[in-house]
This record gives structure tokens, sequence and C-alpha cells, in this order.
């Protein structure tokens, strides 16, 4: 009810019954509140595909050494949402010469870009683990006298994300299933090639240090294992209930609230479940790949509405 629902789908009026109800409704009377207060909207073909996450936990360290040496970002200052003299939408950064060029990529911040700028919030002990904390959008890292930092998203350099995953696949290097675990063993197994791989995927990302509960999804609450899911807000309202069902992966199956978003996850009925921490979120997560249909729970009265808003047909 607080934000606007890019989708276009919803408007925060129309959530207003759903969630004032919402907290009384005890655990046995779930079913009922969702049959009385919801109906349900396809989008598109409804066709649905889904992959996992989870919050990774790496070896870290506030300070570098030489266990320790990739390094973790903080957001820059020069990281702009927008093009300061159009207001047009998109990251970016003001060049020498006075223009707004996309920020720096991948391959530039690892050659160190940014490095001597005193960004570095903590340093990573491995590049391959880092990148794939870096695809989770948050994680654990574990520092040498046994504590943990938690770190979250704080923001994308704006370059498209590139699943290297799919790249190993359509080169026949890798055949399916393409889990997580089978791309990190190749990536190791060949930490050159590996490095080359990874900066085809020009994507990267800052973190902030989570001291709350989290990790945090872009609603700015907690996300919940095996309850939250990322979604493309330009299809999903953000906080609506969506029901996979006839999933090839019976995991996947179930009701879902969407309360996170995604670099990868853009589309109509693209989503990605989120699975918690540990060895058997990421088992489950890294080897998530599931087809079958999606239901976007919309409350009960938005259908009538958007029909009467509809213009009428010439």
């Amino acid at each position: 009810m607080r934000r606007e629902d890019r989708s276009g789908l919803t408007q925060a009026a129309d959530w207003a019954g759903a969630c004032a109800e919402a907290g009384a409704v005890s655990t046995g009377g779930a079913a009922a509140f969702f049959a009385a207060r919801f109906e349900s909207i396809v989008v598109g073909e409804g066709a649905a595909f889904s992959t996992g996450y989870y919050e990774p936990e790496i070896a870290g360290s506030r300070r570098p050494d030489e266990l320790h040496a990739t390094p973790v970002y903080r957001r820059p200052e020069d990281l702009l949402d927008a093009d300061p003299r159009t207001g047009a939408r998109g990251r970016g950064r003001i060049d020498g010469g006075g223009n707004f060029v996309p920020y720096f990529d991948r391959a530039a911040i690892e050659d160190g870009v940014l490095a001597r700028r005193g960004l570095e919030l903590a340093w990573a002990g491995d590049p391959v683990d880092f990148f794939f904390l870096q695809i989770q959008g948050s994680g654990r890292l574990r520092l040498p006298d046994g504590s943990v930092m938690r770190i979250g998203y704080a923001a994308g350099n704006g370059h498209p994300f590139v699943a290297i995953g799919r790249l190993l696949r359509e080169r026949g290097i890798l055949t399916s299933p393409v889990t997580m675990q089978a791309i990190q063993a190749w990536l190791r197994a060949d930490p050159e090639r590996g490095r080359a791989l990874m900066r085809e995927n020009p994507s990267y990302v800052f973190f902030r240090e989570l001291t709350g509960p989290g990790p945090v999804g872009s609603l700015g609450r907690q996300v919940t294992p095996r309850v939250s899911i990322a979604a493309d807000p330009a299809f999903v309202p953000l906080g609506a209930p969506v029901l996979l069902s006839a999933m090839d992966n019976a995991l996947a199956d179930g009701l879902w609230i969407a309360q996170d978003t995604g670099g990868a996850i853009r589309g109509a009925n693209r989503f990605d479940t989120f699975w918690g921490a540990g060895a058997e979120a990421a088992r489950i997560a890294g080897g998530m790949s599931a087809r079958g249909r999606a239901l976007i729970f919309v409350p009960r009265g938005t259908l009538a509405r958007i029909a009467r808003e509809a213009p009428a047909s010439p």
C-alpha cells in the first residue's frame, strides 16, 4: 500500500481490505482468507520459469591480507541513478568531459578503477565465492576470528546481467543440468579461463553492512526461506502472492510472496525462489530450474476495476 505498483495491475486502495485483515488471520484460516480476499491473474501465457537463491557464507575479512584480497565495495559516490541533465533513468556517471556515461563494468572494477577511494567495505577470500555472492545479492562473511559480517545489496553498476551458466551450456562446455556447483567446479579447474568467463558478465554489485535481521529484499523487509520470491516488478506487484503450480521440480510448487527483485529476474513469469542459508539451501538453490504455471493473486475486485477503467473498444 505504500509504494506504486509498476506493473499497473493494482492500486494502493485495492489492497486496503486484505492488508487490514491479514494480521488477524490464523494459520488454520489462511486458505479461507486467500479464497475470500483474492482472485488470480495470468500474466501473458502464465508459463513460469523459476530458479533459486540463498544466503551464502564465504570467507572474508575487514582488512586485506594474503588470504583475503578481493575487495567488497560500498556504493561509489559517483554512481548515479539518472542523467542529471535530462532525468533519464539509468545507472551511470559523469565522465571528465561532463558527459553521462555507463558506469564502470566488472572488468574495469576488478582491474582496480575504484581502488584507493576508501570504498572497501571488506575483503573476500575467494573471487569465485564472491562472484556467486554477488549473484545472490546478499550473504555472510565469516571473519578470521569466527564472527560473521552480513552484507546486503546496495546498488548495481547498471550493466546487464549475463548468466555464465548459459554461456557454458551454449558453448558445449557443460551439459545439463548446469548447476551452480558444476559452474564453480569448472571455474576453479581453469582459473584463467574462469576469470575471463566471469568478466563476460559485466554486472557488478555493491554492498552495505547489515546490522539487523536479514537478508533484506527489495521491499526493505527480511526475506523468508521457502516463502519469499523475487519477481520483475514490471509484471508482478511487489508484495503480491504468487502461486507456482505444476512445476517440473515439485520443490517450487506452492504459494510464494513477491518480496524481492534481481538483476537476472526479468520478464513476465520469471521468478527466483529463496531458500535461506546453509548447505541444504545452497544445494536446492544451486540446482533449482523449474518450469510450470504461475498465477498472480490480487485483491478481489481488482479485475472488475481494471475492466471499468479499460478504454472502450472503437
